[in-house]
């Protein structure tokens, strides 16, 4: 089945043609029209209340024709600007707090979350060794009094997680006066020292669009990641993140549940972060997630969670045709480049599709053992797309 992507308009996205998203709507549905001056954030694939796909030649939600709901939603996301500073609770704090306030929390599930790199893509991902942490609190002096002598002394004498919660403790506790003022000392004094630490334009941009905000602060705890193409990170419960820009393809379990904390106006749960976020500092490269080769054609993401996995196609123009071979469980594609005739198996019997960039098909359960990539005409270019399904790789 053919669907039809769900697009949002968060402010944050990038802006008109600009846009991944955008251009893949275009690519996906003939009626979608462009607006210049709209933002277009993210592409939603799967039967998630807040943004079902359609099937094309019916019209109807996917959830409908299913009559099910899929473990996972699949996702494209364009930044402009800055996601919030967050974590996402593991399944039993998400189920207790749902049943606490579930006007903050929505529903009882965990939200594991896959984001692989379309474009060269930035994020902040887990704390910094707490060593790098120290070195940071001693360079910028402002960073140093506003979390205080003993806090610091504890840095040093012991840089572990438990002194790194203490320091970020007492961050996300400070007054909102003296926040804006540590922040805009050093946006005055420390020019200079951001840019040989590589932090100056993300600094200037996030302050920019959250001034005073205590997540500006973040920037001298968590990793600061610059991902490539296909490279990818997985954010597990309790990992502190943020997305800062790019474009990428996203998989996680369907859940909104969401602990902010910072680069945000909305509601920020400090106590339930610092109870629930995990202080071990790793170094930057030990938070890129990879993935296991299958052949020259595919890769796989699995992460270590049931909800979903991600194979990566990239199918040389050269190659006749390819067989992709998988388990009975509902998957869905999305087409970046380059076009194939789809050959697969349905309940009404054999079946092709042309797919091409911005093409999404819902692969059935009934597809299995294998789906074939044929070569179509007049193609030069290799294909290239993702597919999310049930994690049925992960061995348990």
């Amino acid at each position: 089945m053919e669907l039809t992507g769900w697009v949002k308009n968060y402010e944050w996205g990038r802006r008109g043609i600009s846009s991944a998203v955008a251009q893949l709507a275009m690519a996906n549905d003939p009626d979608f029209t462009l607006d210049d001056e709209e933002t277009y954030a993210e592409m939603w694939m799967g039967t998630h209340i807040c943004g079902v796909s359609v099937v094309k030649e019916t019209g109807e939600t996917l959830d409908r024709v299913l009559k099910s709901d899929l473990p996972y939603l699949f996702k494209v996301l364009s930044i402009n600007k800055a996601l919030s500073i967050q974590v996402h609770p593991n399944k039993c704090e998400a189920e207790r707090l749902h049943q606490e306030r579930p006007e903050i929390y929505k529903d009882p599930n965990h939200k594991p979350e896959l984001a692989i790199a379309l474009t060269p893509f930035k994020a902040l991902c887990g704390f910094m060794p707490p060593e790098d942490i120290r070195d940071y609190v001693d360079e910028f002096q402002p960073l140093s009094q506003l979390l205080g002598k003993e806090a610091v002394d504890q840095l040093h004498e012991s840089p572990n997680a438990e002194s790194v919660k203490v320091c970020y403790e007492q961050l996300m506790k400070s007054d909102a006066s003296e926040i804006s003022k540590c922040i805009a000392d050093i946006a005055k004094n420390y020019q200079k020292e951001l840019k040989f630490n590589e932090l100056l334009d993300v600094f200037n941009s996030v302050n920019a669009d959250f001034p005073g905000d205590v997540g500006v602060l973040s920037l001298f705890f968590l990793n600061l990641l610059h991902l490539q193409p296909g490279e990818a990170i997985y954010l597990g419960a309790n990992e502190i993140h943020a997305y800062l820009d790019g474009d990428c393809v996203e998989c996680m379990a369907c859940s909104d549940n969401v602990i902010r904390a910072g680069l945000t106006p909305k509601y920020k749960d400090v106590e339930q972060l610092l109870d629930s976020v995990n202080f071990v500092g790793v170094h930057p490269d030990l938070k890129k997630f990879m993935p296991f080769r299958v052949d020259e054609q595919v890769q796989v993401y699995i992460p270590p969670v049931s909800d979903f996995a991600v194979i990566s196609l990239k199918i040389q123009h050269s190659l006749k045709t390819y067989k992709l071979q998988i388990q009975p469980y509902g998957s869905i594609l999305i087409v970046l480049n380059g076009v194939r005739t789809l050959r697969l198996k349905t309940q009404a019997g054999p079946k092709e599709i042309v797919v091409s960039r911005g093409s999404i098909v819902y692969i059935p359960v009934e597809s299995a053992p294998e789906v074939e990539f044929a070569k179509a005409e007049d193609c030069d270019e290799d294909f290239t797309g993702y597919i999310a399904s049930f994690n049925y790789f992960r061995v348990a």
